[in-house]
């Protein structure tokens, strides 16, 4: 299966459970009080210093998060599902469809990017391309905030919450996913690693990465792209 396939069923995939989806997750952040605080923080290191982006927003809930908290953010998400409903439980807040590893902006167009648990889908060889796509869009100094799943190991659904899908779960060791960002031109700023809350999500231990972006990757690098 080539990856145009794979991503036709990413965004199927997700289209199908977008409902389920917003009734289960949208409101998780009120069960997450560490989450919170990573985002509070966060949210006032950035204070006005420009537009922010929320990649893989799914159903808006970090996006609107962050707004509230006086930053000027909008969402994107490979499904138009999620970007609809995103639409509708966040009046005043920008989402549109768009894959994170082609985005449209030009060079250098935002200030932060947050990538709560969106990169998990992405496989171990080619995230550091996915990174060079966000460093792309990120201002020199832009502050990237990431979220995944800690392992070594890919899971497969075939049957989420009762809907039919194809998705496939990446996850990846700390260190790993730090010298992956340094590779994209990113300098890890900070790194926090929690264990699951019992019952409310997932039983697996998450790490949260605050990165930089660093000036000067060449264009060359930069400008190679995951999609055909």
């Amino acid at each position: 299966m080539g990856l145009f396939d794979k991503r036709s069923e990413l965004q199927r995939s997700y289209d199908v459970v977008a409902d389920a989806y917003v009734q289960r997750i949208y409101q998780e952040l009120d069960d997450k009080p560490a989450d919170r605080a990573l985002l509070d923080r966060f949210a006032e290191a950035l204070g006005d210093s420009g537009p922010a982006i929320d990649l893989g927003c799914g159903p808006g809930h970090i996006t609107r998060y962050l707004h509230e908290h006086g930053i000027d953010i909008s969402g994107v998400d490979i499904s138009a599902k999620m970007v609809k409903q995103a639409k509708k439980l966040n009046p005043g807040i920008s989402f549109k469809k768009g894959d994170l590893r082609q985005l449209k902006e030009e060079d250098n167009h935002y200030s932060a990017a947050v990538a709560m648990y969106s990169l998990i889908h992405i496989p171990p060889e080619e995230m550091v391309q996915a990174l060079l796509e966000i460093h792309r869009v990120l201002e020199p100094g832009g502050a990237l905030l990431l979220a995944f799943h800690v392992g070594n190991e890919k899971q497969h659904l075939a049957q989420w919450w009762d809907r039919k899908v194809d998705l496939d779960f990446y996850y990846f060791r700390t260190l790993d996913m730090i010298v992956n960002l340094q590779q994209a031109g990113f300098e890890q700023v900070s790194t926090y690693t929690r264990n699951p809350y019992p019952e409310i999500e997932a039983q697996t231990k998450r790490t949260y990465i605050l990165a930089e972006a660093l000036p000067g990757i060449p264009k060359a690098r930069r400008s190679a792209t995951l999609l055909p």
